[in-house]
């Protein structure tokens, strides 16, 4: 299948970006810890960050591609290929337009917006240079990586146009520039005794650079393509105006996760070291997240649309129940491995220099609650592409409305009264609750059905990733005393123990025929039906 394919693709190069954020954050986690500097950098970050996601994983993978492959699609080539050259340019224009402001507007306003995220920093006890506060130099951390939305909004567009061309690689690629930069600086700067407020500094520029590095090769990758992409001035076109209708409700939607994790991030300020456990229990479930869930959504979405344009109905479904499969197969472990061994996995990726024992216990109690909500978080991007395909943004946005709300009720409340890892709770029951209800909606208009291959699959992936789970729990409780520590020590047993329990899931699998060799022959065979 092309759409195993594509998801190949762009999961390697998706994997080899989050493999390199691992480095980041464990050199982070050794320079950094949980200290007040990296809650106030975490917080700088998560503004253009969650806005970059909204734009990236949302306008225009709902609204952009959709109606980017409906004039490519035109019976008249030549002809569908100007409409959609001219469409594009008319799109980024008014995309820059629109995300420079929010960006000037964010700069002047930043003291007081980035209460927002950041409300429970401390604003008062000066412990900088300069006579700072914590808030303070989040604040200053906030303003000079704002630009980064600018660029990657700028980013998401290209890379919407280089998908729908079926050219994967390149956009998935960029995103390692960013851990590039980031390992550089880390590298680079903690040589000497450096102050952690001004490797903050470092770091924040770091971001807003790798973000011109990534729109640049995005640039050079549709021009060696041959794609057009002219320049106009901002105009509120025919086409713009449709864009905009459907866009602003799929950006609310598809980054319904990151809206979730912001509401919690918020939270957690009002708790020292609270951001940066969340953070890293983040990051490590981010993951397995962006490797499966993302990539496959970025695959699916042209896939989907394109069939329902030459109204291969049947296509579509099809589509949807191997994404659902491919998922399944990918997520179910992974979740059972974050759910059983956090404490194994966090102490041996992090736990070191500033990041002591106690981090080690708070982050996985945080990583624990995630991993719960995992399958939610990768089936959002398999079940909103079946809605942004047919134009329909309308109805996620409802739902993720409502997803936010009972995050937000239920993440106060339990912070409160559980403690903070009650914020990672209240995300993943959020996320459960955005999928049903979705789910339900695309059963009853008749968008998904499950195959009989997908219905005798599922039970036999959860069979071989139950077994994983037992060989896996075991092999950790017997290998955590090995950690001490030292890097590559550490990195070991942490392969050690994950590679045997991928090897007992695989060997599983395959005795249960959850997967075959033929599926894989299939999938990346020249000449393919999907």
């Amino acid at each position: 299948m092309k759409l195993i394919r594509s998801t190949a693709i762009i999961s390697f190069f998706t994997m080899m970006s989050r493999v390199l954020g691992l480095v980041r954050d464990t050199l982070m986690a050794n320079y950094l810890g949980a200290s007040v500097v990296n809650d106030a950098l975490i917080t700088a970050t998560k503004l253009p960050n969650l806005f970059r996601r909204m734009f990236a994983e949302g306008a225009f993978n709902a609204a952009f591609i959709p109606l980017y492959a409906k004039r490519i699609e035109n019976d008249d080539k030549d002809k569908g290929e100007q409409e959609a050259a001219q469409f594009a340019g008319e799109a980024i224009a008014a995309l820059f337009f629109l995300v420079a402001l929010i960006v000037i507007g964010f700069q002047i306003t930043m003291p007081w917006a980035l209460n927002l995220i950041g409300g429970g920093l401390d604003k008062e006890l000066a412990q900088f240079e300069g006579g700072r506060s914590v808030y303070d130099l989040a604040v200053v951390y906030a303003r000079i990586t704002m630009p980064y939305l600018l660029l990657m909004s700028l980013a998401a567009l290209i890379s919407g146009m280089l998908n729908t061309h079926n050219r994967f690689a390149i956009a998935a690629f960029v995103p390692v520039l960013y851990n590039v930069v980031s390992i550089s600086i880390l590298v680079l700067t903690t040589r000497g005794d450096l102050p952690l407020e001004k490797l903050g500094f470092y770091m924040s520029i770091g971001m807003t650079v790798s973000g011109f590095l990534q729109l640049g090769m995005l640039f050079y990758g549709i021009k060696r393509s041959g794609i057009r992409l002219p320049l106009y001035r901002p105009k509120l076109t025919p086409g713009v105006k449709r864009l905009w209708i459907l866009g602003v409700p799929g950006m609310i939607s598809a980054g319904i996760t990151h809206i979730n994790i912001m509401v919690s991030h918020a939270i957690s300020t009002l708790k020292e070291g609270a951001p940066s456990w969340l953070y890293y229990s983040d990051r490590l479930y981010q993951l397995p997240l962006g490797i499966i869930g993302i990539a496959m959504g970025v695959a699916l979405l042209p896939a989907l649309a394109r069939r329902l344009r030459s109204g291969d109905e049947s296509g579509a479904m099809s589509s949807m129940n191997r994404a659902i499969e491919i998922t399944a197969y990918l997520t179910i472990p992974a979740t059972v491995a974050l759910a059983i061994m956090p404490q194994f996995l966090i102490g041996g990726l992090f736990e070191r220099g500033m990041f002591g024992p106690n981090d080690t216990k708070q982050t996985s109690m945080a990583l624990q609650m995630f991993a719960f909500g995992l399958p939610a978080f990768v089936l959002l991007k398999v079940l909103t592409p079946a809605f942004f395909a047919r134009e329909n943004t309308r109805t996620p946005m409802i739902f993720a409305a409502i997803s936010a709300l009972i995050n937000l009720v239920f993440g106060a409340t339990m912070f409160f009264t559980l403690g903070f890892f009650g914020l990672a709770l209240a995300t993943t029951i959020a996320g459960w609750t955005n999928v049903v209800l979705l789910a339900r909606v695309l059963f009853q208009k008749g968008h998904l059905r499950f195959d009989k291959r997908l219905r005798l699959r599922l039970p036999r992936i959860f069979a071989a990733a139950v077994i994983m789970g037992v060989v896996t729990w075991f092999l950790s409780r017997w290998a955590h005393p090995m950690l001490n520590g030292f890097i590559p020590n550490d990195y070991f047993w942490l392969g050690v123990v994950c590679g045997l329990g991928l090897l007992t899931y695989v060997i599983f699998s395959f005795v249960f025929r959850a997967f075959s060799t033929a599926d894989f022959r299939y999938a990346f065979r020249r000449k393919s039906s999907e």
